[in-house]
């Protein structure tokens, strides 16, 4: 066989050789980010209990934590396949007021969670959320809060069981990065002293600076981020009875007509 024979017949092994060494190499990589993750985001528990500056004055209402959610969602594609993930969390606190004399005097004081807690339904993914993204793991950055500057759209009365609609327009703090945002509110006034209701804004990873760190079989992580707001609130913050009336499910009222 002749010199240039056999160095032609290296070559693929060659080849073979640096392909071998660069999966692996990718391979160790992967792993490496695994480990950093479960390193550096931290346990998710709440350093303390949540807790959000009071409304002053008669009437106020304070939300139960256990018995409302905040929740984030956007859209990636995982390992080739589209996802739609959900972060969730109930460490929710602040005050609300709804003026049934003068519904233009209602007040939404200030809104804030323990973005430390905000889970999803996956544990790397949730350690990059508050080791990478957030950056809830350090204690300047576990909480996020939003001031609301003004309401418009309140309705001339409000009737107990009757749905109205509104919109809080305020501050939100995520790290160390404020913007204004827009809430669309639906709230329910069970009774005088029990309302529930929802929130919800879109807002961009963009706004606040978030940038997804570079993790094996993550892409197409999409820029807009809708978050949402169910929440019930009672005087105290607690519930210790159910309410005194007890509104018709949309369902049922419909169902009724």
């Amino acid at each position: 066989m002749s010199l240039k024979s056999e160095t032609s017949a290296k070559k693929p092994n060659t080849t073979l050789r640096f392909v071998v060494i660069g999966i692996a190499a990718l391979a160790v990589i992967g792993v490496l980010a695994l480990v950093i993750l479960m390193a550096i985001g931290g346990s998710g528990e709440a350093s303390e209990a949540i807790s959000a500056p009071p409304l002053s004055g008669e009437n106020v209402l304070s939300i139960v934590s256990s018995a409302s959610e905040v929740r984030f969602s956007l859209d990636e594609t995982l390992a080739g396949r589209p996802v739609r993930v959900v972060g969730r969390t109930s460490e929710i606190a602040g005050d609300i007021r709804v003026d049934f004399a003068d519904p233009s005097a209602s007040e939404v004081g200030t809104i804030r969670i323990n973005a430390r807690t905000l889970a999803t339904d996956n544990e790397f993914r949730n350690r990059a959320l508050r080791g990478l993204i957030l950056q809830s793991v350090e204690d300047r950055f576990e909480f996020s809060e939003f001031v609301p500057t003004g309401i418009t759209g309140l309705p001339a009365t409000v009737t107990t069981c009757q749905p109205f609609n509104f919109q809080v327009t305020g501050s939100l703090t995520v790290r160390d990065i404020t913007q204004e945002v827009t809430f669309d509110l639906t709230v329910t006034p069970v009774s005088t002293t029990w309302i529930e209701g929802y929130a919800a804004a879109t807002v961009t990873r963009e706004m606040f600076q978030l940038t997804i760190p570079n993790a094996p079989g993550v892409a197409n992580v999409s820029d807009e981020v809708l978050l949402e707001f169910d929440f019930t609130a009672t005087p105290g913050g607690t519930i210790d009875a159910t309410p005194e009336v007890n509104c018709p499910t949309p369902e049922a009222t419909e169902a009724a007509s």
